[in-house]
């Protein structure tokens, strides 16, 4: 008599490995990131290899950073950063320990800008952080199922039931994308910290065009190229 057993469970292990493998590589462009993070309808992201891998490092160094800054101290810092362009949120015990985060990651090779949300108080209770990592899954749930907003370019970090949008977006793209994520019950505000592009920067695909990364590392140094916030109110 045959042992089918013997047969069936290296088939069975293949097929969970080959689906794996497969999910996986259809997550890969996902951003993770903050609080709670999570970044779809555009293929790829705007960001070029080379600015995607020194916001990696500058993940990892500003969290170090940050860490270190709290050794002793009650808190947390989530970092979250997009083409240099840093956003920390998270809780720290005194106002003193909230600028020298910044003043740190500031000095951090590749950074941009950085946008300070720190809140001075004790850590936020965990019902409250819960709360925000179901909306950033709702927000990009939503964001995915909205026409013309390219969420593979975006992160969305939500902190207390605010949510930041960071991203390389038209104005009508993250006017859109703002939108849908303040119609989320939950949600307090909605914070805009987008890098704004022009349609002309932009290929047929939603990809950005093979210039646009040099042209916006000259305009990087200027502070009218700098994000600025903004908040939509919550109706």
């Amino acid at each position: 008599m045959i042992a089918w057993h013997r047969f069936l469970k290296p088939i069975a292990f293949t097929l969970t490995l080959f689906m794996t493998l497969s999910l996986l590589s259809a997550c890969a462009p996902v951003l993770i990131g903050g609080a709670a993070t999570t970044t779809a309808v555009v293929a790829v992201d705007r960001r070029t290899a080379g600015e995607q891998l020194e916001d990696k490092a500058i993940d990892l160094k500003a969290s170090n950073e940050t860490r270190l800054l709290l050794t002793d101290e009650p808190g947390r810092v989530n970092v979250s950063s997009y083409a240099g362009r840093v956003l920390l949120t998270g809780d720290v015990p005194t106002e003193a320990i909230k600028t020298k985060a910044g003043d740190e990651v500031a000095h951090i090779d590749k950074v941009v800008q950085v946008i300070n949300r720190l809140r001075v108080g004790p850590p936020t209770e965990l019902g409250v952080r819960s709360n925000d990592t179901w909306i950033t899954t709702k927000a990009l749930s939503k964001l995915i199922n909205t026409k013309g907003v390219p969420t593979r370019t975006m992160i969305v970090t939500t902190e207390r039931g605010v949510v930041y949008l960071q991203g390389r977006v038209t104005p009508q793209e993250g006017e859109r994308a703002a939108k849908v994520v303040a119609g989320i019950p939950g949600v307090q505000e909605v914070v805009k910290l987008f890098e704004y592009i022009s349609p002309d920067d932009l290929k047929e695909d939603g990809s950005i065009k093979e210039d646009f990364a040099d042209k916006s590392k000259k305009q990087a140094d200027s502070k009218a190229h700098r994000v600025e916030p903004e908040a939509m109110p919550i109706k």
